[in-house]
């Protein structure tokens, strides 16, 4: 999860992810590469989700969900980690990752748990505000 402080308020990096309806807003995340740490994925992703990036400054937790696809039963474990941001631009998405996202936006920190289409994804916004509210970035 990606946060800057813009105007004097956090606000983190949301994306909406190709395909999916006007407003359902998530947070990048992807798989981990071959002999990829999770924390570089995590930057990775971000980078390619967003067009920006970010230094890591802690692990939010993780998130465990199921899922069906074409018939079968997936189980997931997602790991979230607070980026604060560095450089880039939301948006400027590398051509080769540019099809997976429709659209990137800075959405209120503050907002984010309400804003947020999935329940993982709020609680780990949830976490990202206080954790920014108790330290000095």
């Amino acid at each position: 999860m990606l946060v800057r402080k813009l105007k004097g308020e956090w606000v983190l990096a949301a994306i909406r992810p190709a395909g999916k309806k006007s407003g359902l807003w998530a947070l990048p995340k992807g798989n981990i590469g071959p002999g990829e740490d999770p924390r570089e994925t995590a930057l990775r992703e971000v980078h390619e989700e967003t067009g920006a990036q970010g230094r890591l400054i802690e692990k939010l937790g993780d998130v465990r969900y199921t899922y069906t696809w074409a018939g079968e039963r997936i189980f997931k474990i997602v790991s979230f980690f607070l980026l604060r941001y560095t450089n880039g631009r939301l948006g400027d998405l590398p051509p080769e990752t540019a099809h997976e996202v429709d659209e990137v936006r800075w959405l209120p920190l503050d907002e984010a748990p309400k804003l947020l289409a999935y329940g993982g994804e709020r609680e780990m916004a949830e976490k990202a505000l206080a954790s920014v509210r108790s330290r000095t970035l």
